[in-house]
């Protein structure tokens, strides 16, 4: 295994981030919600919120209003490394986790799919593996992200530059759980070789 880096950030999406009907539909991070641990399986990611109860991501299989129904979108991660090269160009609106990551991980090179392409492990401070993620794609950029990522409307060769620089992972990667497990903010995850 080879270390990524440790869990700074788990959160929850409550309901849908893209708003309205398209091509009209824009994005809003309101719903994301900060948690310290998260139980995940191959359904998909539970927050734990306040007083101990857990609360069902939008992503997760057992949501009432899933956006996950083929199983491919469960979970995702993403990366501080990502997050600094999105802040240097879309400015400071680009706050960690905004792009609406279940797993944020402090990182200081970018991460390519190819560097998870055998999976990721999850593991305690100490090295305990808690859990597996499959990484199964690249989270594609789309145009409500985009559109606020850079404030508002914008022209159309404005809008496929930033498609094209949030292209490769920026936005993250779809995962899904292999096994169970609770995370905590401060974890560890690595890279599995093989």
């Amino acid at each position: 295994m080879r270390d990524l880096g440790r869990i700074v950030r788990l959160q929850i999406q409550r309901s849908s981030l893209k708003i309205g009907e398209k091509p009209m539909r824009v994005y809003d991070p309101a719903p994301l919600l900060a948690v310290e641990r998260l139980a995940l399986g191959p359904d998909g990611a539970l927050g734990e919120g306040p007083g101990g109860s857990w609360l069902v991501d939008v992503h997760h299989r057992a949501h009432p209003r899933t956006k996950n129904d083929d199983g491919v979108h469960g979970l995702s991660l993403g990366f501080t490394s990502h997050y600094a090269l999105m802040r240097d160009r879309f400015g400071e609106r680009i706050t960690l986790g905004c792009a609406g990551e279940n797993i944020i991980v402090e990182t200081e090179r970018r991460i390519a799919f190819e560097d998870l392409e055998r999976g990721v492990a999850l593991l305690t401070g100490d090295g305990q593996e808690i859990a597996r993620l499959e990484v199964l794609q690249v989270a594609e950029p789309c145009r409500p992200f985009s559109g606020w990522a850079l404030g508002g409307v914008v022209e159309a060769q404005v809008l496929k530059e930033t498609l094209q620089f949030l292209e490769g992972g920026t936005r993250g990667y779809y995962c899904t759980g292999v096994g169970s497990g609770i995370v905590s903010v401060g974890d560890k995850v690595a890279a599995l070789d093989g």
